[in-house]
């Protein structure tokens, strides 16, 4: 009986494990700073407190936002640039004095949990590859130093094109030009040290390349008829379920097998130029909200079903300074005056339930319920920054409605844009018309951080904002 006792509980115990391993996993967020017109750190903390989200993703070590993160009860993943990765690869000292000035001053009470030692370094065209493995040993010898090395893991975000072949899943490789010099030792090192590859990986793009043979719906994690991989017979019901098992058969091909993962990107944009099929509002909305819902309350991948997924959104805000593309631009969750560009949910409640945080009733660029269908693709409009300084949205105001001839007399009093009569409306009706003139060219729709682009037609009491032609 004892026996019999004895093997039960074990029983009980391995059943708890499994349901532990294949526990929901977690949403965090890519706070990027690319941008002249963003609330400041202390305001965006508490916009993370108030949505609920406790895990943030940054690009540098910036001192004003980790000491605005302190206390916050939020996680940080902070990260080592690229251009730094030579000087810490060749000099301890170097990686010794960044540690002390970049992660002990802020530990414990800026919670610092992983450091990026640089970002998608493969495709770096400074050509840094050399130097990532010797930069991540000598960053994790500053951490033993400071006795944080149990506590702060070390990795580095690679591309999803650091893969040769990705379909089938189960035939995923790596580039062999990459696998001995650095997927090797990379990898030796995630696994000596207790740490996980990080992985950016974006379905928009194999989407958009390929929007011919692959299904929206599957890539927007939508009912679907699934997809079989020829390889293993395993059926994938999502694209970015798949990229990510091409990964770990990547990694299995070279006999690791027991390396985690984690996804430290993957967004849709939700406006993008005409070439970039897929890029819209509703597809973003789409595919954050499905995958947020089935991080939170789903299991892994069909390869790991008992890995749960843990992913960071990209990105946090729409940053109007990054180059390339508008979908470059057009990444974020909330515009810079901290309004949702579409309801998705963020938190488990929310996921399971099917609802958002509600959307503020003030904000005034978003068209009531039937606007939007009435926009057509590619459409964008120029609106104020609510948040910049009083004094600058004036001088912006100024200068459209002088040297910027832009239309300001439906704005004059007794005209049919004067009401509502505050700046933010009448700036944000002279900011489009500027924009408008100027056929939405790159760069009139920024008045020194004043103002921002918009993919829905703004309204402000009975006021038709005009479209380009």
């Amino acid at each position: 009986m004892a026996s019999q006792a004895f093997y039960l509980l074990v029983s009980i115990i391995v059943l708890l494990s499994a349901i532990v391993v294949s526990g929901s996993g977690s949403v965090g967020i890519n706070y990027g700073r690319v941008a002249n017109n963003l609330p400041s750190p202390e305001k965006v903390v508490e916009l993370l407190k108030s949505q609920g989200i406790n895990k943030v993703k940054l690009y540098d070590t910036d001192a004003t936002v980790l000491t605005a993160l302190a206390d916050s009860g939020i996680t940080v993943v902070v990260a080592l640039p690229n251009e730094l990765l030579s000087s810490t690869a060749a000099d301890q000292s170097f990686a010794d004095n960044w540690v002390e000035a970049n992660i002990t001053k802020f530990y414990p009470k800026t919670k610092i949990e992983a450091i990026a030692v640089g970002n998608e370094v493969f495709v770096d065209p400074a050509n840094t590859t050399k130097y990532l493995v010797p930069a991540m040993k000598n960053i994790h010898a500053s951490l033993v130093k400071s006795k944080l090395d149990s506590a702060i893991k070390i990795s580095s975000p690679i591309a999803f094109s650091a893969l040769k072949t990705s379909y089938p899943s189960s035939a995923g490789s790596f580039k062999p030009e990459l696998i001995e010099p650095v997927i090797k030792p990379m990898l030796d090192f995630l696994k000596q040290t207790g740490s996980y590859l990080m992985v950016n990986a974006y379905p928009f793009f194999a989407y958009s390349a390929n929007s011919d043979q692959i299904s929206l719906d599957y890539a927007l994690f939508k009912d679907n008829p699934g997809v079989v991989d020829s390889g293993n017979g395993l059926k994938y019901y999502s694209l970015l379920e798949a990229q990510i098992d091409a990964v770990f058969a990547a990694m299995s091909a070279i006999q690791y097998d027991d390396v985690k993962m984690v996804v430290t990107e993957t967004g849709w944009p939700s406006m993008g130029d005409e070439d970039e099929i897929g890029a819209s509002e509703s597809n973003a909305a789409s595919y954050n909200g499905n995958l947020v819902r089935k991080v939170l309350t789903g299991s892994g991948t069909p390869l790991r079903p008992q890995d749960p997924l843990n992913v960071y959104l990209f990105a946090l805000f729409n940053e109007n300074q990054k180059p390339g593309p508008t979908s470059e631009r057009n990444y974020g969750l909330f515009y810079p005056n901290e309004q949702k560009v579409y309801n998705i949910p963020l938190t488990k409640e929310e996921a399971k339930t099917g609802e958002s945080t509600p959307v503020n009733s003030n904000r005034s660029q978003v068209p009531v319920a039937g606007e939007v269908s009435k926009a057509k693709v590619g459409q964008t409009w120029c609106v104020a920054n609510g948040k910049a300084d009083e004094k600058k949205l004036q001088a912006a105001l100024d200068y459209a409605c002088g040297e910027g001839k832009a239309d300001c007399s439906p704005i004059q009093p007794g005209a049919t844009c004067y009401n509502p009569n505050t700046l933010e409306a009448h700036a944000s009706y002279a900011f489009n018309s500027y924009y408008q003139k100027n056929t939405r060219a790159t760069g009139t729709c920024e008045f020194g951080g004043a103002a921002y682009v918009v993919s829905q037609r703004p309204t402000y009491g009975n006021c038709e904002f005009p479209t380009g032609h």
